[in-house]
């Protein structure tokens, strides 16, 4: 891979191949904003806020919020808001992982018992090395203060076989997979596995090894784990000039890689930037860390009572505030250039997506989308539309969920992709820099 003159894709390659799980994702941003001069608080904490700082706050290990204050803030400036979510589509280990396939007496494949998570498109998982990454939590002095564990397989581990077409001589006509029988991981075979079967904690081990070995841990302290399997291979350049970029889990880290860059970039003087990064978007964002949970607005409010503003004036500064959601948006397939709205088509390389929907799926108005085409034409960011055609039902997106809980305006924007819930994706490398500018004008 090379440096590509847009920005720097071998940085952003890096992040995408370490951000294996939404608890590596949030890590990875951590290490992103530290390098940045940004300081820690803790959500259960008091928080000691100066004007002029920044600071981010770890949102139970698999969200973030961060956040600047301009040395000069005022109040009723409007706070400046950008989302996007850690999670892709992918498989979750379950409890009692091991599957014994028995063949004959004496042989068997050893399988893993997953379920899935999110919207995979399941036949793209097929015959892939994959890797296992997740968290561990270990047993601390009482109940409530285990410690938790990032863990990463850093190798290929797993495949999930076709069955030949010879044996399924229909396959190419279309075949439907069960999630139960069709896409279980075989992760060896029984003589190398006869004798550690027994316990979750020995599977662990040999697993995580490395990991295991580094961080000192005793199997004896696991009490429960959250695992799941990623696709392990790496991002890498496609066509004729590399214009393109191919790469596991874009949706969304694209987005999440582009908020952490332009907050760090721009400080406004006046008033608050905030970069909230949600975790459960792929299965509906219904829990604790999710943009349908009051996270963001209970936050807040603990950020300005910290300066010692009281909830009125949170409460005006949302009124008057601006929020970005960005996640991607569907580029036009050149091989059914039928499934696209007919006067809308959005092309790779071509800008930034505005994502339009008269349900309100999608998070716009005029008003909204007033606001981005002029920072496109102050930053010269091309800007593409996106609508769904009026046959097909989108999906939804943080937008559309966390404005129902803090009614600020909305904006859904995001790059487009080929491929979108596939194993591995594809976007225009251009587009990822124009996310980025346009993002950071948002905020300056």
């Amino acid at each position: 891979m090379i440096y590509n003159k847009e920005f720097d894709l071998i940085e952003f390659s890096d992040f995408v191949d370490k951000g294996v799980s939404p608890f590596h994702v949030v890590n990875e941003v951590k290490e992103m904003l530290k390098d940045e001069g940004f300081s820690e608080l803790e959500m259960t904490k008091d928080f000691e806020i100066k004007k002029g700082g920044k600071y981010f706050i770890d949102v139970y290990d698999s969200s973030l919020i961060a956040f600047t204050v301009g040395k000069d803030f005022q109040n009723n400036k409007g706070i400046r808001i950008t989302s996007s979510h850690t999670d892709f589509p992918c498989f979750k280990i379950k409890p009692n992982m091991i599957i014994k396939s028995e063949v004959c007496e004496g042989l068997s494949y050893i399988k893993l018992n997953t379920e899935v998570y999110g919207g995979p498109i399941l036949n793209t998982w097929l015959d892939r090395p994959l890797a296992i990454a997740g968290r561990i939590v270990l047993k601390g002095e009482d109940a409530f203060s285990g410690k938790t564990i990032l863990l990463n397989s850093k190798r290929n581990l797993l495949t999930i076989p076709n069955l030949a077409i010879h044996m399924n001589r229909d396959v190419n006509k279309g075949f439907e997979l069960n999630k139960q029988k069709d896409m279980l991981p075989v992760i060896g075979l029984n003589n190398k596995f006869e004798n550690d079967l027994d316990k979750q904690e020995d599977i662990l081990e040999m697993i995580f090894e490395e990991d295991f070995n580094n961080q000192g841990i005793n199997k004896e302290d696991i009490l429960d784990y959250e695992l799941y399997i990623y696709s392990s291979e790496e991002g890498c350049e496609l066509g004729l000039n590399e214009e393109m970029f191919q790469a596991p889990r874009l949706d969304n880290l694209t987005s999440v890689y582009a908020e952490a860059k332009a907050i760090t970039k721009a400080l406004r003087n006046d008033g608050i930037n905030v970069a909230m990064y949600f975790d459960n978007e792929e299965i509906g964002s219904k829990t604790k860390q999710g943009a349908a949970s009051n996270i963001m607005m209970l936050l807040l409010e603990k950020i300005y009572n910290s300066m010692g503003y009281e909830r009125q004036t949170l409460l005006e500064d949302l009124l008057k505030g601006t929020m970005i959601s960005c996640d991607v948006a569907h580029a036009l397939h050149p091989n059914s250039p039928e499934k696209s709205d007919p006067t809308n088509k959005v092309m790779l390389n071509n800008g930034i997506v505005i994502k339009l929907s008269a349900a309100q799926s999608y998070s716009n108005d005029a008003i909204g989308t007033s606001i981005i085409k002029h920072i496109c034409k102050e930053n010269e960011v091309p800007y593409q539309v996106f609508v769904n055609k009026s046959d097909m039902v989108g999906g939804q997106t943080l937008g559309a969920i966390s404005s129902t809980i803090m009614p600020i305006r909305t904006m859904d924007i995001g790059i487009p992709l080929l491929a979108m819930h596939s194993a591995k994706e594809l976007m225009g490398i251009k587009d990822q820099k124009y996310l980025e500018k346009f993002l950071t004008g948002f905020y300056s």
